[in-house]
């Protein structure tokens, strides 16, 4: 299995993993020996198709000098392009849209001949779908539903993934205990749109939680995907008051000036976005708000990149990841007026990374001299460094690390660490001897 893009993509390779383990197939990390490969693609931006097709055709070459008798694509890029590769990739043996993944079972069959298995998306996984964790054992992505219906201009999502659809809470809570019992210390909420669960079956967020909240064991609830203007006071309540909830708010603005957001669909406004973190730094200690945004959207002008950037130098986000405006087909902003130059995007981009740069380094440095909490990872390669972990306010993949000097610790406990240096985007720790 190679699995490319995000974790959401990634909780869909781990399921499919599992259908087969459960269908008594042995998974093996050796293409050459293969007899089937299966790689669940990303299609979300140009990049992303690029590093697709790229991995496509290389394990391709396993059918000519390895043991591969099939090959099968499955995820965003087969959903959204089907009718392309089916004529431009004749050494992929079956293409599976994101909406059949549970189907793989039946597609890796020698007697299974259909090259296309691609419908609307309605599929979503259940507590009891096997699943094969592909992260370490001590923490998981748990999503919570599929889809979205946010239809934002820039974004081909709905069309791949369909529409915004909840698991059920009890689904949702049943499986983090199982994952629990399996040692799972740290669960990691995802969706498209994480702060909409529950709103099409008359549920919310907050309920999800308190679920959550009640399964021994489970030491750390995460927060990723949040949309910002369905941030409720109850979520915030609960990650004030809980000590199982993080104090993490994941959070993607993509821009601030008014006229881009209302060109990008995004429904909120810059003062109700100040408002809310105003409201989560006075109300929940210790909050680490991170952010992404979109720099080069059509028609952005200097004015209005002048802006977001001095909102950002404004609010200090603690994490920021910043990504220049990919130009989607079948999506509105496709076909405005006014696209923004390459070489202006990579501009805009770079000054704004320069500034988070700077920002970050100083939030780490105030943190010498305080303990943290913190997950321990692995034994550490870097020079001087006996541990690798992530403090609480590090999310896995997408933020900095915590980079440890001394301590007799295993990776998955949570342990409190004494920070004593700092990095632009990492930090240096150590664990006292009581």
């Amino acid at each position: 299995m190679v699995s490319l893009g995000c974790s959401k993509n990634l909780v869909d390779s781990e399921v499919m993993m599992g259908i087969l383990k459960a269908a008594d197939c042995e998974l093996t990390s050796d293409e050459a020996a293969s007899d089937v490969i299966i790689v669940n693609t990303c299609g979300f931006i140009n990049d992303a198709r690029e590093e697709s097709i790229d991995a496509i055709l290389a394990v391709a070459e396993h059918k000519k000098t390895g043991s591969c008798k099939k090959l099968i694509v499955t995820g965003c890029l087969a959903q959204r392009y089907k009718d392309e590769l089916i004529k431009e990739l004749p050494e992929v043996d079956c293409f599976i849209g994101t909406g059949e993944y549970h189907k793989i079972g039946e597609a890796i069959k020698d007697d299974f001949n259909e090259r296309l298995l691609v419908g609307i998306p309605k599929y979503v996984h259940d507590y009891d779908t096997p699943r094969v964790l592909s992260t370490p054992s001590y923490y998981a992505y748990l999503k919570v539903a599929e889809g979205c219906s946010n239809h934002c201009t820039y974004c081909a999502i709905p069309a791949i993934r369909g529409e915004f659809r909840s698991r059920p809470l009890e689904s949702v809570v049943k499986e983090a205990a199982s994952l629990t019992a399996e040692g799972v210390k740290e669960i990691n909420l995802i969706a498209q749109d994480t702060t909409s669960y529950g709103a099409d079956t008359g549920g919310n967020l907050s309920g999800l939680l308190r679920g959550l909240i009640r399964v021994k064991g489970l030491e750390w609830i995460r927060l990723l995907y949040l949309y910002p203007g369905r941030v409720t006071d109850d979520v915030i309540s609960i990650m004030s008051n809980e000590e199982k909830v993080l104090p993490y708010v994941d959070l993607p603005l993509q821009h601030i000036n008014q006229r881009v957001l209302r060109d990008m669909n995004r429904r909120y406004t810059r003062a109700g976005v100040e408002a809310m973190i105003h409201k989560l730094r006075a109300t929940v200690p210790g909050v680490i708000i991170r952010t992404s945004l979109i720099v080069g959207f059509p028609g952005e002008t200097d004015a209005e990149f002048t802006e977001l950037l001095s909102f950002a130098e404004d609010i200090r986000f603690d994490r920021l990841g910043v990504f220049a405006y990919s130009r989607e087909k079948d999506t509105p902003a496709h076909d405005m007026k006014k696209q923004v130059s390459k070489a202006v995007k990579s501009a805009r981009l770079d000054a704004l990374m320069q500034a988070q740069r700077v920002i970050s380094l100083e939030k780490n440095e105030a943190l010498i001299g305080h303990r943290i909490r913190a997950i321990i990872e692995s034994s550490s390669s870097d020079d001087g460094y006996i541990l690798k972990g992530r403090a609480y306010s590090q999310a896995p993949d997408v933020d900095g690390v915590l980079l440890i000097t001394s301590g007799n610790v295993k990776p998955g406990d949570i342990t409190d660490v004494t920070v004593i240096g700092a990095e632009d985007y990492d930090i240096i720790g150590k664990i006292e001897i009581v």
